[in-house]
């Protein structure tokens, strides 16, 4: 077909930047995160319509990157683009990883050298100060020291224990502010928070707190002693609408005498189990196993019946897991993110290395090798961006 040249082509290429504004926001809020940035800088009129409008949360889990120098800044990951590396800019976001206890979207749960809980947008900067650890409603009591706190339980038998925080879990409505948070005190007790409360209330019957994970105004808990709960926390109070036995969690043999060691052999050990709830709202305990000496992890997934039994799954479908989160997300059409896969780091959260298991091959293979030339990076925190005004370059 011979093409046509008519004299206003240049002019009708002008009137881009003349759209409406509503066809330009229903435009604006289909695109991914990457791709609204770009677009919001084509001219004037595209940026103004930006600010109206939020891209949409597409659901594929970005990666938060802590360096070892506390004066770097943070680095992002999208796996959509493996090439390309964000970093924060004015974030006051410099504390190591292991300050960071869990991701909400975009909100992160921190916790800073004096042990004080408080949240923090990673793109907008707003912060929001949780109440004191040491003010707690219930029998189990802490004492502040100078180098933490210590637990003081009801009946004496356990004086000074120091606090360990187990199985932080949070949940931030974007609009409202409405949150939740909840942690396990040590073995003692699991804690609660929600906005305008100015202390911590205890939940009742959670005790020795092995995993927890909030979705959808629920929290499911599991306990060392085989107790699996699930609590509604929809209504003023937590109120128990499940409860089963499972299985109890193992963990490395140790030798007797000297030092406290792992047992270093081959042989495929029971590490720790997991909940996780998928897109559809089952649960699942996952089994995760190791091989100490080849470093070799695999994943066995039962799903929690209703009847309190345990049938054994074998493949997600079109869902991924991101354990570290306790939960899976759909990943079928999705670049960058792999269907019927188990996404997980190979050192207990403390390096940056981030692997996937197949669950098809039964294998495990390296989600990427970041290369962020002379920036260590300490570890890392999946998170599920919801972006507003993001403040990355």
């Amino acid at each position: 077909m011979e093409e046509s040249h008519n004299p206003n082509s240049h002019e009708r290429l002008k009137s881009w930047s003349e759209l409406p504004s509503d066809l330009l926001i229903s435009l604006l809020e289909r695109l991914s995160f990457t791709d609204f940035r770009r677009a919001k800088s084509v001219c004037r009129s595209w940026y103004s319509a930006s600010r109206q409008c939020v891209p949409k949360n597409n659901n594929i889990p970005w990666l938060l990157l802590f360096p070892e120098d506390n004066n770097s800044c943070c680095t992002l990951f999208n796996p959509e683009e493996k090439d390309k590396l964000y970093r924060t800019q004015y974030l006051d976001l410099v504390l190591p990883r292991i300050f960071c206890l869990k991701t909400c979207g975009s909100w992160l749960l921190m916790r800073n050298r004096s042990s004080n809980l408080y949240l923090v947008n990673l793109f907008t900067k707003e912060r929001i100060n949780l109440p004191p650890v040491e003010s707690q409603v219930g029998t189990t009591k802490l004492e502040r020291t100078v180098v933490g706190f210590r637990i003081t339980c009801p009946d004496g038998s356990k004086p000074g224990k120091p606090m360990h925080i187990r199985s932080p879990v949070v949940w931030i409505d974007e609009k409202t502010k409405d949150y939740l948070v909840s942690w396990g005190l040590g073995t003692c007790c699991v804690v609660y928070s929600k906005k305008g409360d100015n202390s911590w209330t205890q939940v009742p019957e959670a005790l020795d707190c092995c995993d927890m994970v909030y979705k959808d105004h629920k929290l499911y808990f599991c306990s060392y002693s085989r107790d699996l709960r699930i609590y509604d926390f929809s209504g003023e109070a937590p109120r128990e609408i499940f409860w089963c036995r499972c299985v109890y969690v193992e963990r490395f043999a140790y030798d007797g005498g000297g030092p406290r060691r792992p047992h270093v052999t081959n042989r495929k050990r029971l590490v720790v189990t997991k909940l996780v709830v998928t897109v559809t709202g089952d649960v699942l305990k996952v089994e995760t196993y190791l091989r100490p000496k080849s470093r070799i992890w695999s994943f066995r997934l039962f799903k929690v019946c209703s009847s309190g039994d345990f049938k054994r799954v074998h493949s997600l479908g079109d869902e991924s897991m991101l354990l570290a989160l306790g939960i899976t997300v759909l990943a079928n059409n999705y670049e960058g993110i792999r269907r019927n896969s188990i996404y997980f780091n190979a050192s207990h959260n403390i390096t940056s290395d981030i692997f996937l298991f197949n669950l098809e091959t039964r294998k495990m293979e390296q989600l990427h090798k970041f290369d962020c030339s002379s920036d260590q990076l300490s570890g890392n925190r999946w998170f599920l961006p919801s972006f507003t005004q993001a403040v990355v370059a």
